[in-house]
């Protein structure tokens, strides 16, 4: 019998949601399957069958009997391929190989000083073929690779915009596509720190959160329903620019008071170079080991940043009212050091009854958020198309 599109399309849906749920629930049987979805036995037999074969999923012995014959239990098989997720950022760039789980198998930090685009490209281009020659052996080896930028990328992968760069119009996929894989996927890096930190981080427990990246600028990544979301216009959202001090510092967009010129790193970095007497700026490690070691100076200086930071986080409490704000990129690793300052200024200037819905959180992945969050979307794509082959 001729199998129509309709019914092709259908079958590959089916497969998809049966490779979901031995990922989501295994080890289980291919009867827990038929029951969890409500698919006939033979149907989910004959996809499993179909999963075996293409290496996706394995067969580890029988299970518990519930009376009859014990059923065979099946796990997804993690290590049918592998992803490397990279984080571009104003002073380095960071890049993981991971499993289909999200696993970090190995990382690469590569420091950063000329940031055009040829010479990015050409560093990705080498960190790439670094970790690919740490490969371990497997059916489908490299399935993606999935990049971060501090920008604005549109709906087909292409960098408009990232001024902490110095880009426009910079088409990252296609200038990797040839060479790696034409399962590439670029986006902005708080919309991946989101995706990572509601996947295997933080907000693995919240279906509705805002990431807040907070590096040379604040960048924003929200997910709603389990799903980042993105707007009209698919861009991130730019929260960085929200004015919380009327007559504050001049920001890069031409506006006085911007949210990120008084609690980025930049922010801070920036306060510490006014107050040194040679005028060169620290860095955030020097200052979080000063105020460990009660530097009043460096303790000041944290504290200010928690409490402008709590000024914005408090806007976005009253606003939006999110179930959880994770913060996250290079500042929430002091984040110990000014969380009391920043909880006191949420506290007195957010609304109770907002208050009481809203979780805040420092991000559980520290500064691997967004290339985990890159990393997972070759995977999902990977994984979407259940009629992968094998070379």
């Amino acid at each position: 019998m001729k199998i129509t599109g309709d019914q092709q399309l259908i079958k590959k849906m089916n497969k998809s949601i049966v490779l979901d749920t031995i990922r989501q629930r295994q080890p289980l049987s291919r009867a827990d399957i038929s029951a969890g979805i409500g698919l006939n036995k033979a149907t989910v037999s004959s996809l499993v069958s179909e999963l075996i074969d293409s290496n996706l999923v394995t067969e580890i012995g029988p299970g518990e009997s519930s009376g009859g014959r014990k059923p065979t239990l099946l796990l997804f098989n993690k290590n049918a391929g592998f992803a490397i997720g990279i984080d571009i950022r104003v002073s380095d760039l960071l890049a993981i190989l991971v499993d289909l789980e999200g696993n970090v198998l190995h990382e690469k930090n590569v420091p950063l000083t000329d940031f055009s685009p040829e010479t990015v490209l050409e560093q990705i281009r080498k960190t790439i073929l670094l970790l690919k020659r740490k490969l371990p052996e497997s059916p489908y080896g490299i399935v993606g690779i999935g990049i971060g930028v501090p920008g604005l990328v549109n709906e087909k992968n292409r960098v408009v915009s990232a001024p902490n760069l110095g880009w426009d119009n910079v088409d990252l996929a296609g200038a990797l596509a040839a060479e790696f894989s034409d399962n590439i996927h670029i986006d902005n890096e708080a919309n991946a720190g989101a995706i990572g930190e509601k996947l295997y981080g933080a907000g693995r427990d919240s279906l509705n959160l805002i990431y807040l990246s907070l590096g040379v600028g604040i960048g924003s990544g929200i997910i709603v329903g389990g799903e980042l979301y993105r707007g009209t216009s698919n861009f991130s959202g730019e929260v960085g620019h929200m004015t919380i001090a009327e007559n504050g510092p001049l920001c890069r967009c031409g506006n006085r008071g911007c949210w990120e010129t008084l609690a980025s790193e930049k922010a801070l970095l920036d306060r510490a170079a006014a107050l040194d007497g040679d005028g060169e700026a620290p860095d955030l490690e020097s200052i979080m080991k000063a105020a460990k070691q009660g530097d009043s100076a460096a303790v000041s200086l944290l504290n200010e940043i928690g409490s402008q930071l709590g000024v914005g986080l408090a806007n976005l409490v009253n606003i939006l009212n999110p179930e959880l704000i994770v913060i996250g990129n290079r500042l929430s690793l002091a984040g110990e050091l000014f969380e009391d300052a920043m909880l006191r200024t949420i506290e007195s200037r957010s609304l109770s009854y907002h208050r009481k819905k809203t979780h805040v959180d420092f991000a559980k992945l520290g500064i691997r958020s967004t290339a985990l969050g890159a990393a997972s979307m070759p995977i999902t794509a990977f994984l979407t198309d259940t009629d992968v082959t094998i070379d």
